[in-house]
């Protein structure tokens, strides 16, 4: 597990400093190979799931630059690449604004499991959108997915996070919200925790009947 797990993530790491250029174009060229089952990439799909109970240690910061550049790698229209991200793995801010976060929601903190906002999570990305580019909230969206399955690749969970974004949008958390420093006219749109993983849950049922072939 550990063997397909590290291969991955280095061939995330090889897409993005560009070394791979040469071998990819020479694929283009060839017939496409039949697809194992056990290819690691599907494998890593496959077994990824989100996580909401973290280890407290927070993600090394050299290993979230991999899960970044795999990030920025993502396809994206016309190459505008609308989005930013800022990650914090600062105890400071992110139990600073889970204080907001209970104030404003008192009955979060009842649950004694309750750390912090973020699933507990030590380390958190925020995305940002340009909602002057009609397709930018599908670029962040592709972003995510490649940031998540980088990590899963290298033994990090993740799980991604409508509600705590909205509370950072909020009037409560606006001194926060300005701390992660986006760019004028850009938005906080979704926020992804991730951490290493204290759970290991169980696959959910998908709907298969929701995908169909049109003749």
């Amino acid at each position: 597990m550990k063997t397909w797990k590290t291969l991955l993530g280095g061939l995330c790491l090889c897409a993005t400093l560009g070394s791979c250029t040469s071998t990819t174009q020479q694929n283009a060229n060839a017939t496409a190979p039949e697809i194992n089952p056990s290819d690691v990439v599907i494998e890593n799909i496959m077994t990824r799931r989100s996580i909401r109970k973290y280890k407290p240690q927070p993600v090394n910061r050299d290993t979230m630059q991999i899960i970044l550049n795999c990030g920025i790698n993502a396809p994206n229209g016309m190459n505008k690449q609308s989005w930013e991200v800022r990650v914090v793995d600062n105890p400071e801010f992110i139990n600073g604004v889970t204080e907001l976060f209970k104030k404003a929601n008192p009955k979060a903190a009842e649950d004694p499991s309750f750390k912090n906002m973020f699933r507990n999570a030590p380390t958190v990305a925020f995305i940002a959108n340009d909602p002057s580019y009609n397709c930018s909230q599908i670029d962040c969206g592709l972003l995510g997915g490649n940031m998540m399955l980088s990590a899963w690749s290298m033994g990090i969970g993740s799980c991604c996070l409508g509600g705590p974004a909205a509370f950072m949008r909020s009037p409560e958390a606006a001194e926060y919200l300005k701390k992660l420093g986006f760019s004028e006219g850009y938005e906080l749109l979704y926020c992804i925790a991730f951490g290493y993983p204290d759970e290991t849950p169980a696959a959910k049922p998908r709907d298969a009947g929701k995908v169909k072939f049109v003749d």
